[in-house]
């Protein structure tokens, strides 16, 4: 079974306690929580980024269970590995109900023909409605369904921080039993044919620094044992055979060997060196492929490049030449079916694509912290071209705030373009406002969200459609203070930046010409010189050495800077920092880049 939910609906702290309650861990083991949230960025960030498997027993049957990321941008990890699902968890909020990501994922489950259940979570939280949830969600289901059979799902009441789930909320639940009970009698087993030819759809990929690639799938007929020989399936045609070396099977988050596995069973293979996502592994006398994964295509588009600035290579741990980056992304697509690379304009720039800003900079990251190290651009919609018209992807969008900050919020997205749809308030002083707008207006709308909102505010959006190109009101960012030398800055130069507008850096941060320190009060740039030292004379007035005293700087984060930055800028992005900088980095090469550029516009 596949668990479906919204960022922070509980479907991990769900599975905490389905693992713990099946009496997995030893007595003595001190596991604490989000177990299956195992990458570090996972944990810094508090969301599922990628599906994982795991497996639990209940009365003598063996139940996978797949967790699913909950936001839109990784919702190519959804789609590839629900095909491995007969069931599926439609986890709500009881106060929130079903949200836009829900609505995308659970249309593809039903469309697989999975058997819904749905859990509504969090029956603790304070002004809770789990009847007007169940109602919404029934709706939903409604809308979505593809068979009768789907709108007859049941539905469970849980607290998953508790580990209690109940049918009827007169009476509380003590354990999750009403759950797994509800699991074995509305999920159907296994349908493929033990004894038939082989047929394994590759989902996902993974590596062993012992065994190798790992190619992950559930087995859809016949069975697969250790040392086998069996044929691949790709786009280009079925491969010679090839021995199964390793058969590796689920056990709550143990892969242990296994001789054979039979249909139903997910498993991970070893002995396909070039074995890929969609892929199918195939009995060697019946060679049959399955359908291959399909996913939805790309919004956005950024180029990454090899590092140019005066301080390349002083912080990379990993060489990061144009081949080694084209090598890391080639990498990266294996497992990363949603992502594109295309080569771009020289040999040392790749476009690359992704479904939202959050899945680009997640993989930025994922590589800065790798130790390579990088230059970005800002990221820009991809457009179609339907019947003769330019057309740009549209997001609906839902912002969950306190009353106080919809007066912010209402006027940073009129600002951008976007149209409210709908405002709703709750009892508890809370609002949501659900917007249409096209995905270019929401570039950096995210951090601006909570910073508006104080760090309180949700924000989550899903792809509705495209529509015609259209004019959004202009925005207009301030000029940028750049650094004039390269150098160390210090307190005395940054008194002169601090004076034109906010710093971005502090004192003893390295600059060189053509850097980003800060943000100019008005419009237009301005080069200032923050490493300049104060002079050294005899003659002193009573005021000369008055203490400096300079403001805290901003601290940008990935995302803010990729917002913030115009098409004329970069971010440098190394395993030791983030800096923001100038194409071009000579000021007197922008002023004349600028002057060639007047006459052509006139």
């Amino acid at each position: 079974m596949a668990i479906i939910a919204h960022v922070d609906h509980g479907k991990t702290t769900l599975v905490d306690a389905l693992l713990k309650q099946s009496h997995v861990f030893a007595a003595h083991e001190q596991v604490g929580e989000l177990i299956m949230d195992s990458n570090v960025l996972e944990r810094e960030k508090g969301i599922t980024i990628l599906a994982k498997t795991t497996s639990i027993r209940y009365r003598g049957i063996k139940i996978n269970i797949i967790d699913t990321p909950g936001h839109a941008d990784f919702g190519g990890e959804v789609e590839r590995v629900l095909g491995m699902a007969d069931g599926c968890l439609l986890l709500v909020d009881a106060l929130e109900g079903p949200m836009p990501q829900t609505r995308v994922v659970l249309r593809l489950a039903l469309e697989l023909g999975l058997a819904p259940i749905i859990v509504v979570n969090k029956i603790d939280r304070v002004n809770a409605r789990p009847a007007e949830t169940v109602e919404m969600t029934h709706d939903l289901l409604l809308e979505l369904a593809k068979h009768p059979d789907q709108l007859n799902a049941p539905v469970i009441y849980t607290n998953a921080r508790e580990g209690t789930a109940t049918v009827d909320l007169r009476h509380p639940g003590t354990t999750l039993e009403p759950l797994l009970d509800a699991l074995l009698a509305q999920i159907p087993p296994p349908k493929g044919d033990p004894l038939g030819p082989l047929q394994l759809l590759v989902s996902n990929l993974d590596h062993d620094n012992h065994i190798g690639r790992l190619a992950i799938g559930r087995i859809a007929r016949g069975t697969i044992r250790q040392g086998q020989d069996v044929v691949r399936c790709s786009e280009a045609g079925i491969g010679p055979p090839q021995r199964i070396t390793t058969l590796l099977t689920v056990e709550a988050l143990q892969r242990r060997p296994a001789d054979a596995a039979a249909a139903g069973e997910i498993v991970y293979l070893a002995g396909l060196p070039d074995i890929a996502v969609g892929d199918t592994v195939a009995d060697v006398d019946h060679p049959e492929a399955l359908p291959r994964l399909e996913v939805s295509q790309p919004t956005l588009r950024m180029q990454f490049s090899v590092n140019q600035s005066p301080f390349a290579g002083r912080e990379a741990t990993t060489s990061s030449t144009s081949r080694q980056l084209r090598a890391r992304l080639a990498r990266e697509l294996q497992t990363n079916i949603a992502l594109k690379v295309a080569d771009g304009a020289t040999a040392d720039i790749f476009e690359v694509s992704g479904r939202g800003e959050l899945h680009l900079a997640i993989l930025i990251e994922t590589m800065r912290r790798e130790g390579y190290e990088f230059e970005v651009s800002r990221p820009a919609v991809i457009t179609r071209d339907i019947g003769g018209q330019r057309h740009e992807p549209v997001e609906e969008c839902i912002i969950d705030c306190s009353l106080e900050a919809v007066g912010a919020i209402t006027e940073a997205l009129g600002s951008r373009g976007a149209q409210l749809q709908t405002m709703r308030t709750d009892a508890g002083s809370g609002a949501r406002l659900t917007y249409l707008a096209p995905t270019r207006a929401l570039i950096g709308l995210r951090s601006l969200i909570l910073t508006l909102t104080r760090g309180t505010g949700v924000m989550s959006t899903r792809l509705v459609g495209w529509e015609r190109w259209r004019t959004l009101p202009s925005r207009t960012r301030n000029g940028v203070l750049t650094a004039s030398q390269t150098g160390m800055a210090v307190a005395y130069g940054l008194q002169g930046v601090q004076e034109r507008g906010q710093p971005f850096i502090g004192p003893g941060t390295q600059v060189y010409e053509g850097m980003i320190i800060g943000l100019n009060r008005r419009g237009g740039d301005i080069d200032v010189n923050a490493t300049k030292q104060k002079q050294k004379t005899n003659m002193r007035a009573s005021t000369e050495d008055a203490t400096v005293k300079l403001v805290p700087p901003r601290q940008m984060s990935l995302e803010e800077c990729l917002d913030f930055i115009e098409d004329d800028e970069l971010v440098e992005v190394t395993p030791k920092g983030i800096r923001m900088r100038k194409r071009v980095l000579s000021a007197s090469e922008r002023i004349k880049l600028r002057k060639r550029e007047l006459p052509a516009a006139g």
